[in-house]
């Protein structure tokens, strides 16, 4: 029996007296360890000294090993990263921000410097290679199906569209750069849309997924919190808390809580987000995107209308008290000056004043948001049917002064308009087509879903396309990589959804 054990390493050497294997893994721990540090120094001597690029070939390293283990991992590890890090900050943070470099084109990193090639982004490789780990294992035949997309044909239409626009605009003059940066944002959510149902296949890796979700969203809620205690809870004379995109979020994970709430869902995902949501809803106010306060009451407004009418009472008891304590503000505070604690109302009102004594700086906002929409107007008659193509400027009869976006004469803040003036009438209706068709089908499945988990995430897809289209008439949304991504991802559940809902109608009931 011992000469067993011992041959099987459970009990010590005959000779020694010590742990057979030991010294053995002893020396392969310090080989590791070398190799290790040889590794990290010479990724780092490369990359001329960038620690994000360090970081970003050691993460890329953890990337290949959890994406080939498990694809399900690696796509929710791709949507947590996008929402982890900051695309585009807000001014006045730069020290505090994470990963902008994921984002950008490799040729503006240090290693790919004067590559003209080097175009793609970090983002966009760590996507190839989820797709391209999928597609092995769709040729291997390993536990991976094609699954059908409800609404793929629309969305296949819109976005050859939108291929077609950006080689008219080429071909009519336009800068491939621009045009890049115009479209790529729109060809995530594409991306998504179609990829994450083939991944995304069950109630648990749904259930997970929103739970990378609401741990990205979380984080981003301590970045505004940590900012807030380093401005001493004030607005300290920033027009900017957050990256423009995170509010957005934040409305999705009220209405996640408010449908929990609803459909009375226990659990932990309801609790984590009732324990946040007075500090999500701080952050979200003094972020101060307006366009999202406005897309905030449209999602509860839709949501109002999903619900039955005792439903309806429920939530509106919920309401009550922030609606009164609102209202009190406003109207305590409705003439209250730029900064304070009557901050907030004086954003409101800012909003709907076109007087610059009202409205104080952001008069200079709304002006050159209505310049920028009669410029549109102006060019849509250039080519109203077609589009003026992407990567081309958009013309200029009321001269624009000069904002910090290097875009800007491709770009104008409501991108709604700008969708209509590169793609046409053509492209602005197959825009329609998509999203509502979407919205349409989402609701239909809504009113049949009884589970309350799934109905609920189903109200969150359909809000959420809603809120995009809200903050897109004022803000540079459907341009920005996180919220496509983003809105992609949650638009993709909607087949795992309705998968579920089947199962739930066949499954006997005892």
């Amino acid at each position: 029996m011992l000469s067993q054990l011992y041959h099987e390493g459970l009990i010590g050497s005959r000779t020694t007296g010590t742990i057979p294997g030991r010294s053995d893994d002893d020396r392969n721990f310090l080989r590791f360890t070398v190799i290790g540090s040889i590794f990290l120094a010479a990724v780092y001597i490369l990359t001329g000294g960038s620690m994000f690029a360090s970081m970003s070939i050691i993460g890329l390293a953890a990337v290949l090993v959890v994406t080939m283990f498990r694809v399900d991992w690696g796509l929710m590890l791709f949507v947590g990263v996008v929402l982890l890090f900051d695309e585009s900050p807000p001014r006045g943070y730069g020290m505090s921000i994470i990963g902008r470099e994921y984002f950008l084109n490799l040729k503006s990193l240090p290693l790919f410097k004067g590559v003209p090639p080097a175009v793609l982004s970090p983002l966009e490789l760590h996507l190839l290679f989820v797709l391209l780990v999928w597609f092995l294992l769709i040729l291997t035949r390993k536990r991976v199906f094609v699954t059908k997309v409800s609404g793929w044909g629309t969305a296949l239409i819109f976005f050859s569209w939108l291929l077609i626009s950006a080689i008219i605009g080429i071909a009519k003059g336009g800068d491939f750069l621009p045009a890049l940066w115009e479209i790529r944002a729109l060809f995530y959510l594409g991306v998504m849309f179609f990829f994450v149902p083939q991944i995304i296949q069950s109630k648990e890796q749904v259930r997970q997924l929103v739970w990378v979700i609401i741990a990205g969203v979380s984080f981003k809620l301590l970045q505004g919190l940590v900012r807030v205690a380093n401005l001493g809870f004030s607005f300290g004379r920033r027009d900017e808390l957050t990256s423009h995109e995170d509010p957005l979020f934040f409305i999705s994970m009220f209405v996640l809580m408010s449908a929990l709430y609803i459909f009375r869902v226990k659990g932990a995902q309801r609790f984590f987000l009732t324990l946040t949501f007075i500090p999500m809803l701080m952050v979200f106010l003094m972020a101060q995107r307006r366009a999202t306060w406005a897309a905030l009451g449209v999602s509860v407004i839709a949501f109002l209308m999903l619900l039955e009418w005792n439903q309806v009472v429920k939530f509106a008891k919920i309401l009550l008290p922030f609606a009164l304590a609102a209202t009190i503000y406003l109207v305590v505070f409705w003439n209250s000056p730029s900064g304070g604690i009557g901050h907030g109302a004086f954003l409101v009102r800012s909003s709907f004043s076109s007087s610059r004594e009202e409205a104080g700086e952001r008069y200079y906002s709304n002006l050159y948001r209505k310049m920028e929409d009669y410029d549109l107007a102006q060019t849509v008659k250039r080519a109203p049917v077609m589009g003026i193509g992407f990567g081309n400027k958009y013309d200029q009869p009321l001269k624009l002064f000069r904002i910090p976006f290097p875009l800007a004469a491709y770009i104008p803040h409501n991108e709604i308009f700008w969708i209509f003036v590169k793609t046409g009438a053509i492209g602005f209706c197959l825009f329609w087509v998509f999203f509502y068709s979407h919205v349409f089908r989402a609701a239909t499945l809504f009113r049949r879903i009884e589970d309350p988990y799934l109905k609920s995430l189903c109200a969150v897809i359909m809000i959420a396309v809603l809120g995009q289209v809200i903050v897109s008439f004022y803000d540079l949304q459907l341009t920005y990589s996180r919220n496509m991504v983003y809105l992609g991802t949650l638009m993709g559940l909607y087949p795992a959804l309705e998968r579920a809902h089947r199962q739930d109608t066949t499954i006997p009931k005892n």
